[in-house]
C-alpha cells in the first residue's frame, strides 16, 4: 500500500508540475493527440518567412514533442501557441505569476500576451525573450507589470496588462531578426490547458 501511495503521488507531481519535475514522466499528463505541457497547437501563422511557412510546429522528440520553427529574412515573424488549445478559447491568468520556458534561440525575439477581446495587430503588451545562443534553457517569465513593455514599432495597446491577463486567448512570440527557435516546454502558473 505504500508503495502504491509513493507512485501515486510521484505520478500527481508530474501531471501538476510537469515532466521536468521528476525523471520520468507519468502516462496521461501530456494529451492523446502531440503537445508541450498540454499545449497543443503551436502554429506558423504564415506572417513572415519562416520555416515551416504554415501549421503546426511540433515534431518527434523521442517520446516527448518539441515545436520548432525558422524565421529567415529581416521582416516581422508570427509564432501562435493557442491558451485553450482552439481559437475561441480564453483563459484567466490573472491570478498567475508567469510562466516557465524551455527553449532555445538563436537571437533574442519577444512574446506577446494577446486578449480574446483585442487579438489582432502588433499593438500588444510584450516581454523579451533573450537568445540563449541556440543551447537550451529553462527561464522564468513573470507577468508583474514592470516586466512588460511595448514596442514604438508595432503600437502601444489602448488597455491595461491586467485586462489581457483576464481574458489571454495566446501566447505570440514575435521576431524581425533571422532565428533557429525550439521550444521544449511552458508551464503557466495556476493553468492547467484542456486537452481537445
Amino acid at each position: 500500500m505504500r508503495a502504491f501511495a509513493r507512485t501515486f503521488v510521484s505520478l500527481l507531481l508530474v501531471c501538476l508540475l510537469g515532466p521536468g519535475a521528476m525523471a520520468t514522466a507519468a502516462p496521461g499528463c501530456e494529451c492523446d493527440t502531440p503537445s508541450i505541457d498540454r499545449l497543443q497547437q503551436w502554429l506558423a501563422s504564415g506572417e513572415g518567412t519562416t520555416v515551416p511557412a504554415t501549421g503546426s510546429l511540433l515534431v518527434r522528440e523521442g517520446p516527448k514533442y518539441a515545436a520548432k520553427v525558422t524565421f529567415l529574412n529581416a521582416e516581422w515573424h508570427v509564432v501562435v501557441v493557442w491558451l485553450g488549445n482552439k481559437f475561441e478559447a480564453q483563459a484567466d491568468l490573472s491570478k498567475s505569476r508567469g510562466f516557465w520556458m524551455t527553449y532555445s534561440a538563436t537571437d533574442d525575439l519577444y512574446v506577446q500576451l494577446r486578449p480574446a477581446s483585442h487579438w489582432s495587430g502588433g499593438n500588444k503588451w510584450l516581454t523579451k525573450v533573450p537568445s540563449t545562443g541556440g543551447k537550451i534553457v529553462h527561464r522564468w517569465f513573470s507577468f508583474a507589470p514592470d516586466k512588460w513593455t511595448t514596442l514604438p514599432e508595432l503600437g502601444k495597446p489602448d488597455y491595461s496588462l491586467a485586462s489581457a491577463l483576464t481574458e489571454a486567448r495566446g501566447l505570440v512570440f514575435v521576431g524581425k531578426t533571422a532565428n533557429r527557435i525550439e521550444f521544449r516546454g511552458l508551464r503557466i502558473d495556476g493553468y492547467r490547458p484542456p486537452c481537445l
